[in-house]
C-alpha cells in the first residue's frame, strides 16, 4: 500500500517565487479568464495577474512571496479566494443529498458547525475537497476549488435531479458572493474591530452570519489553508472592496497572493487537489480520514529556510526519520521523511 509521506530535503536551493504548476503570466490570448470582484483593486495595488483554475488571480503584490509569506505568519494577511465555488444545499433532504456524496457524517454536524470532506467516486478516488457547514438557517454552505468547478457543480446538480426524481425535497443554488480569506494570528483582533458578534465564540470550524464593517449579509467562517488563526468571509459582491479596503486600513493586514498561499499550505502540511491527492488517490492514501515514490508538491520554506515537500512512498519506508533520495532536476538529492506539519498549526479551538 502507499503511504502519504513528507520530505525535508536539506538543499542549498533558493527561495523561488511559486511553482509553475499555480500560475502562469496573462497573455493576451487569456482575456477569457474570470475576474472576481476585486480584480481591478488587485491592479491598483500592484497585482501581478496570473492564470489560476480559469481565473484571473494576483500571485503577489510589491512585497515578494517570502515577505507576504512571513508577514501571514507574525501578522495577517488578505487573500482573495473568490474563484472557490460556494453553493447552497436546501430542502429537507439537503443532508441525504450530502451524504451520498461525501466522505463524513454530516447529520451529526451542530447548527454553523463545518467539516472539510471529500468528493469520492467509485473506486474510491478524490474527486475533491470541501468544506460542508449546516448553518443555522436551514441549509447547508459548501465551499469547493475552483479547479474542480464545473465537475463538482455537475455532480451536485447530477444528484439533486436525481432526488428530485424520486420525491426528495431538495434544490442547490451557487452562491454569487465574493470570499476573503483574513489569515494569520492577528487576523481576528483585526477583525473583531469591525463586527458586534464576540469572535472568541467562533472557533475553528464554526461559522455565523454578521455584518463586518458595516457589510451586512456576511456569512464569517474561522478556517483557512494557511495553518494560522484566521476566517474566510463570504461578502456580496457589490461590496467585496469596501470591506477589503477597511480591512486594509489596519497597518496589520497585507494583501498576499497565490505564492504566499501555496506554501504556506505546505508548510502546514495541507493537501493541494490536483498535485497530492486526485481522482486516484484515496481518502487513506492521503492521511486525509489523509505511485511509488512520487514528490507531488514542494517548496522551500521561508519559516524553516529550508525545503519541504509531500509525496508518496511505500508504507515500509514512510516511518518519519527514513533517509530517502528524492530525484530533483534530475538530480538526486539526500532527505528524510517527516511528520506534518512542517510548520505548527494554530487553530482557535474552544478550551
Amino acid at each position: 500500500m502507499q503511504r502519504a509521506m513528507t520530505v525535508v530535503p536539506h538543499l542549498g536551493l533558493r527561495l523561488q517565487a511559486l511553482p509553475l504548476a499555480l500560475g502562469r503570466p496573462l497573455s493576451r490570448a487569456q482575456d477569457v479568464l474570470r475576474r472576481t470582484p476585486l480584480y481591478d483593486f488587485h491592479l491598483a495595488h500592484g497585482g501581478k495577474m496570473v492564470a489560476f483554475a480559469g481565473w484571473s488571480l494576483p500571485v503577489q503584490y510589491r512585497d515578494s512571496h517570502v515577505d507576504s509569506h512571513l508577514h501571514t505568519r507574525r501578522h495577517c494577511s488578505l487573500f482573495d479566494v473568490s474563484h472557490m465555488l460556494q453553493t447552497k444545499i436546501l430542502g429537507c433532504d439537503r443532508v441525504k443529498l450530502m451524504e451520498s456524496l461525501v466522505v463524513g457524517d454530516i447529520a451529526e454536524l451542530r447548527p454553523n458547525q463545518g467539516t472539510l470532506s471529500l468528493f469520492t467516486n467509485e473506486g474510491g478516488g478524490i474527486e475533491d475537497d470541501l468544506i460542508v457547514t449546516s448553518t443555522s438557517e436551514g441549509y447547508l454552505y459548501v465551499v469547493s476549488n475552483a479547479g474542480c468547478w464545473d465537475k463538482d457543480l455537475a455532480l451536485m446538480q447530477g444528484k439533486v435531479r436525481e432526488l428530485q426524481n424520486m420525491g426528495s425535497d431538495v434544490s442547490l443554488e451557487v452562491v454569487d458572493n465574493a470570499l476573503l480569506a483574513l489569515q494569520g494570528p492577528t487576523a481576528t483582533q483585526v477583525l473583531q474591530a469591525g463586527v458586534a458578534d464576540d469572535l472568541r465564540k467562533l472557533p475553528f470550524m464554526t461559522s455565523a452570519v454578521m455584518e463586518v464593517f458595516g457589510v451586512s449579509g456576511c456569512r464569517v467562517t474561522r478556517c483557512g489553508y494557511t495553518g494560522e488563526d484566521g476566517v474566510e468571509i463570504s461578502v456580496p459582491a457589490a461590496a467585496a472592496v469596501r470591506l477589503a479596503a477597511a480591512l486594509l486600513e489596519n497597518p496589520e493586514v497585507k494583501l498576499a497572493g497565490l505564492a504566499a498561499r501555496d506554501s504556506l499550505r505546505l508548510e502546514a502540511g495541507l493537501c493541494l487537489y490536483g498535485s497530492d491527492i486526485d481522482e486516484h488517490t484515496t481518502p487513506v492514501e492521503g492521511s486525509l480520514s489523509w505511485t511509488l515514490g512520487t514528490v507531488t508538491s514542494g517548496c522551500p520554506s521561508p519559516c524553516l529556510k529550508k525545503n519541504v515537500a509531500m509525496g508518496y512512498v511505500p508504507s515500509e519506508y514512510s516511518r518519519p526519520g527514513t533517509p530517502l533520495l528524492v530525484e530533483v532536476r534530475r538530480k538526486q538529492q539526500m532527505a528524510v521523511v517527516s511528520k506534518m506539519p512542517f510548520v505548527t498549526t494554530n487553530y482557535y479551538t474552544l478550551k
